[in-house]
């Protein structure tokens, strides 16, 4: 057969990955063996920008405010979901929906950071309406704020702040599957040198007529031939680096799925839910084998609920949130019975959060500061963190002049960023070369871990 017919058999599935440097022979050589120090974070990142007013709300006398802002969209107090804890002497509550993510809250396993988003420096709501600060670009554009909020400045420079900080961190935290979207947007991961990883719910393993759990079969030894082909035209020797390097990372990614045991949660059959039922399946497998650091992205959701936002409709928040609620839960169980309970950190991000005041199809439009959680057993739980913002309309967090309730983030996305990747090892001393915007910030990290 030749080599086209043989790709075309194949259907040179190259979304495999978009890294590596060993071949399929090399897998069992290079595993490791089992140490303690593994730390992984796991990015879920909701498409569409979540809205944050109907998912953290103040029980205290911010409800009444909250109702009157928004009469249409104002879930009723009692339908509310509250959170035990106090904190910073007020109470809060979570939409119904997230009910499995309020018993990890009230468990002290999970936080919220209130009032997030990126900035590039601190500012309040008037300096915005006036135009006295630096803003962050393309504000309330879903592309442009899903890559800032994961790192992108702007410029020709395309990486993120995950993917930049694991580039500084030393060769022995290090490794083949570093970085790893399970999307494929993976601006959060990607680095200024270093290569990607894409992986799937269900792995990569078959190839045309090659299995990649049979690396001595012929259809696997031609295509480990092919992966290995070399080139003096620089387009042909990019292809094959490129194929090479897919080839690799799914044989990886096809044994670490041979070697991994179904989780113990009690996930649904949902999108969002096989995608953490998988991940949860392959962190102890990563773990056994050796590696050290690894971060992973993971999309979902269509959460840009401009007109019927509330209600049963697949599409509503409300029908939404309660996927979300009940898969994370299924990935927190899952992650604590392998026990792996202090080594995986997951949070929550969004493209920006959504105006107080509704739209006129009953939904909320684009804004800017939202409320995200950070889960784990490093994680110090129970708590709010940061400034809520008011809920009153035209208030002095509302950077809009038309007072329709887009607040300007308290924190920045950068100060979350820095305190996720302190954790996983990341030098104060190269916050600068991760986060430039850091250096208008006074405080650079926040609180959201156990001592």
């Amino acid at each position: 057969m030749s080599r086209r017919h043989f790709l075309k058999s194949i259907g040179a599935p190259l979304v495999a990955s978009l890294g590596g440097s060993s071949l399929l022979a090399s897998f069992n050589d290079s595993e490791a063996a089992i140490g303690d120090d593994y730390k992984a974070l796991v990015c879920l990142f909701l498409n569409g920008g979540n809205d944050g007013n109907n998912t953290l709300i103040p029980t205290d006398g911010g409800y009444n405010d909250y109702r009157q802002s928004r009469p249409v969209l104002a879930l009723p107090k009692e339908s509310l979901i509250n959170l035990t804890a106090k904190s910073g002497g007020r109470s809060f509550a979570l939409h119904p929906g997230l009910a499995p993510l309020a018993a990890l809250y009230n468990r002290q396993r999970l936080s919220w950071i209130a009032n997030i988003g990126p900035l590039i420096v601190p500012a309040t709501g008037q300096q915005v309406i006036d135009h006295a600060v630096a803003v962050p670009p393309f504000l309330m554009s879903h592309n442009d704020q899903t890559a800032v909020q994961q790192g992108w400045g702007g410029d020709a420079d395309q990486s993120g702040w995950a993917g930049r900080g694991l580039e500084l961190f030393s060769s022995s935290l290090r490794n083949q599957l570093n970085a790893v979207s399970m999307t494929q947007d993976r601006t959060l991961i990607l680095g200024k040198n270093a290569q990607t990883s894409f992986m799937s719910a269900n792995g990569a393993r078959y190839w045309g007529r090659a299995d990649l759990a049979a690396p001595q079969s012929f259809w696997s030894q031609a295509l480990n031939n092919m992966a290995q082909l070399q080139f003096a035209n620089p387009y042909e020797k990019e292809y094959a680096r490129t194929f090479g390097n897919s080839v690799t990372e799914a044989t990886i990614l096809t044994q670490v799925f041979l070697k991994a045991k179904a989780p113990s949660g009690n996930f649904s059959s949902d999108e969002l839910a096989a995608n953490l039922r998988s991940l949860a399946s392959a962190l102890p497998v990563f773990k056994s084998m050796g590696y050290r650091r690894q971060i992973f992205l993971v999309q979902w959701g269509g959460f840009d609920t401009h007109y019927e936002q509330r209600g049963n409709a697949a599409r509503t928040q409300d029908a939404q949130l309660a996927i979300l609620g009940k898969a994370v839960a299924a990935f927190d169980d899952s992650i604590v019975a392998a026990g792996m309970d202090r080594d995986v950190t997951t949070f929550m991000m969004s493209d920006f959060g959504r105006t107080l005041r509704p739209a006129s199809g009953e939904g909320s439009d684009h804004a800017w500061g939202n409320h995200w959680f950070v889960l784990g057993g490093a994680v110090a739980g129970g708590q709010v963190h940061g400034q809520f913002p008011s809920l009153v309309l035209g208030s002095a967090d509302d950077g809009d002049p038309g007072r329709g309730g887009r607040h300007v983030p308290s924190t920045s996305t950068d100060q979350l960023g820095a305190s996720l990747m302190q954790w996983m090892g990341l030098p104060t001393t190269q916050f600068h070369n991760v986060f430039p915007n850091l250096v208008n910030f006074s405080q650079k990290t926040i609180n959201i871990f156990k001592a």
